[in-house]
């Protein structure tokens, strides 16, 4: 290969080099743009209601209840990240507050689905340890997860109040809420925008705990 050759062929990779990365750098504008349309939104629709699970939340800690969470994939994150800023701390020095992710232990999830069915690992686990005054912190960016929407009533079973984080239409979950309960539902489709939110949310949440039991 002569040298004027080679040389066309290396500007060649190197303008298609560039062109894939102003596409990439296109992308991911996109994507924060598109997260900051939605959480724009969000800060509309969801502030009263977080507050109010706040509130609830808040109160059941406050008489010695505790809080469970369950979810899957990236919800699992989120309810495990949840649990450990209430176990821990959150933004300032305090006791720790009693939360329990239901999506940690292997062998409990293990054996439940082994023995009964998926679709009962975190259920089972509500019956076992929630009572009356807890709350229970059920994650579904599209509300229909069956294991998380049988949690639910579960914890109605044992007289626990819900939280509820969704997305989308809230499906088959925002049925099962009681009035008591609360929704907070994601104006968004897509489900990364909607874990985006859940977990500014969620922070609010800690927050709002930390606030309530412990003051300014």
């Amino acid at each position: 290969m002569d040298q004027r050759r080679l040389s066309r062929l290396n500007m060649q990779r190197s303008t298609g080099a560039a062109d894939d990365n102003m596409d990439s750098e296109t992308r991911v504008k996109a994507h924060f743009a598109e997260s900051i349309e939605v959480k724009e939104a969000a800060a509309v629709a969801l502030p009263g209601r977080i507050a109010a699970a706040g509130h609830l939340m808040g109160q059941a800690l406050q008489n010695d209840g505790k809080i469970l969470s369950c979810g899957n994939g990236g919800s699992a994150g989120d309810a495990q990240h949840f649990s450990s800023e209430l176990l821990n701390r959150f933004e300032r020095e305090r006791p720790g507050l009693p939360g329990i992710a239901l999506t940690t232990d292997s062998s409990t999830l293990t054996s439940i689905a082994n023995d009964y069915a998926y679709e009962d690992i975190f259920a089972k686990q509500v019956r076992a340890l929630g009572r009356r005054g807890d709350v229970l912190l059920a994650i579904s960016t599209s509300g229909n997860s069956e294991n998380v929407n049988r949690a639910i009533a579960a914890a109605h079973e044992r007289q626990m109040l819900v939280i509820a984080l969704s997305g989308k239409d809230g499906g088959s979950m925002a049925n099962l809420l009681d009035t008591n309960d609360v929704e907070i539902r994601v104006p968004a489709e897509r489900t990364a925008r909607i874990q985006e939110v859940h977990l500014v949310a969620i922070h609010c949440l800690c927050d709002l705990i930390d606030e309530h039991l412990f003051g300014g």
